[in-house]
């Protein structure tokens, strides 16, 4: 099985997220929306498939991180979200019980041994 198949995004806390996409557009031009920008990019082994990898800097009081207390949190592309995660499970990772679906996708959460939450992302089919 396929586990992570590529990074679906990088998501930071900021005490002020409006000054922090205005600095990363005029010094490295990221020219950001309110929820952050999508980088484009095609898929090696299937250049017909297009894929995104979501910049995004958070509030720095969101709970969106919770339960880690961490600044940052990654997203990580996957094949099969249910799978992983119940093989997961299975090797005593601390896997969160709730999951999401919506036209984004599917995503689930997990802790590392460090406490950081990460993201896993099953894009939508047409993805």
């Amino acid at each position: 099985m396929t586990r992570v198949t590529g990074i679906g995004g990088i998501f930071f806390k900021s005490k002020d997220p409006q000054k922090t996409r205005d600095w990363y557009n005029e010094h490295l031009g990221i020219q950001s929306e309110s929820w952050g920008y999508s980088f484009e990019w095609r898929e090696l082994d299937k250049p017909e498939i297009k894929g995104s990898t979501i910049w995004s800097p958070f509030p720095d009081n969101t709970k969106y991180f919770q339960p880690s207390e961490k600044q940052f949190m990654i997203n990580y592309r996957v094949d099969n979200l249910s799978e992983l995660l119940e093989e997961l499970r299975k090797e005593g990772v601390q896997v969160m019980e709730k999951t999401e679906e919506s036209e984004f996708g599917k995503f689930g959460w997990i802790l590392d041994p460090d406490g950081n939450k990460i993201e896993l992302w099953e894009p939508p089919a047409s993805s």
